[in-house]
């Protein structure tokens, strides 16, 4: 298996866009090749770069993200390349910058777009001879990192503009990475949001097992102007306000779900065949069918299978199957999984 455990939750999709995206991430993890991530704020550029180093060579050397927008321009290149003590007002001693530190590993350029001219003059000199010098410093440097770049802007047309420089562009998008915004992948909300909930359960005594039908439904219509992280944010905040243990619209601003239409009870992906686009709605519909009569019987399983028109036996089943415990779902208090 190509992906660490630890990242499942991260290429779990039903997108066909974002199992494109990672069919190029596992050609391009293992080679030492330039990549340039371009998307909107939010997306998870920073995710995506991690991914990248962590399924390399490089692994287990430094991955060092610098964001480059946070800096100013009077102090990127101490930051990226260092300094010499009395290079400038301040500079007391020798500092090491971020290329010299990821030496052998990774850099990860974030919001490369913003970088001055100068500290794009010396970025190329890096790329093209793998040397530079510390700001105040005459000795050449070597280092041997790879460059990971991510932008939010049209890198390309500010380079034709003359807002950046064009060599650097192209030595910058030896493999350019589009990562859609989430408006264009909400079949992957649900699973999402399931990854969110089970994370914020495990690191803390309160369980919460899922979310209502008409809430995902909700969730599911909104453009999501911020991406993921507004996602992640808005289920922490739901997260940590729920008294139960279903999150439901109630959970959220209101504003989200303004120009909410119940439509279809769960999110189909039509890029899949019938018979596992089916399976996974049907295992989707359980799940959430499951959370929904638990938390109405507060977690008494002879009340739901008498409800849901089954045996004890076959609810049971269901709940082993999905991983929900009755526990989780009685009013007298959450319980450890």
């Amino acid at each position: 298996e190509f992906w660490s455990p630890e990242h499942e939750d991260v290429v779990n999709t039903q997108s066909s866009l974002m199992r494109d995206l990672y069919d190029k991430v596992k050609d391009v993890a293992p080679t030492n090749s330039t990549v340039m991530i371009q998307g909107e704020t939010g997306v998870g550029k920073g995710v995506l770069a991690r991914l990248i180093h962590h399924h390399s060579a490089r692994r287990s050397n430094q991955f060092i993200h610098v964001h480059c927008g946070a800096i100013s321009e009077n102090l990127i290149e101490s930051e990226l390349f260092g300094h010499e003590k009395g290079a400038f007002t301040g500079a007391i001693k020798r500092k090491l910058g971020r290329f010299e530190l990821a030496d052998k590993g990774t850099i990860f350029l974030d919001e490369i777009s913003t970088l001055s001219a100068s500290a794009q003059v010396k970025l190329l000199q890096v790329m093209q001879d793998g040397i530079f010098q510390r700001v105040g410093g005459e000795s050449d440097i070597k280092v041997n990192v790879r460059i990971i770049a991510a932008t939010n802007d049209d890198l390309h047309a500010m380079s034709e503009s003359g807002q950046f420089r064009r060599d650097l562009f192209y030595r910058l998008n030896v493999f350019p990475i589009e990562v859609p915004p989430l408006r264009e992948r909400l079949e992957d909300i649900p699973y999402i949001v399931d990854s969110l909930l089970r994370k914020h359960s495990q690191m803390g005594a309160k369980q919460i097992q899922g979310i209502q039908i008409e809430a995902l439904e909700g969730l599911s219509r909104y453009s999501w102007p911020g991406n993921i992280r507004e996602l992640e944010n808005l289920v922490e905040r739901a997260f940590v306000i729920e008294k139960t243990s279903l999150l439901s619209m109630s959970s959220f601003p209101k504003e989200l779900f303004e120009h909410y239409q119940s439509q279809a009870v769960v999110p189909l992906n039509t890029d899949l065949p019938l018979a596992e686009a089916r399976n996974r709605s049907i295992e989707l519909f359980e799940r959430q069918y499951l959370t929904e009569l638990l938390e109405k019987t507060e977690g008494k399983v002879g009340r739901a299978a008498e409800l849901a028109g089954i045996t004890t036996r076959q609810l049971n089943n269901l709940m082993n199957r999905h991983k929900i415990l009755k526990e989780n779902f009685k009013k007298s208090g959450a319980v450890s999984r």
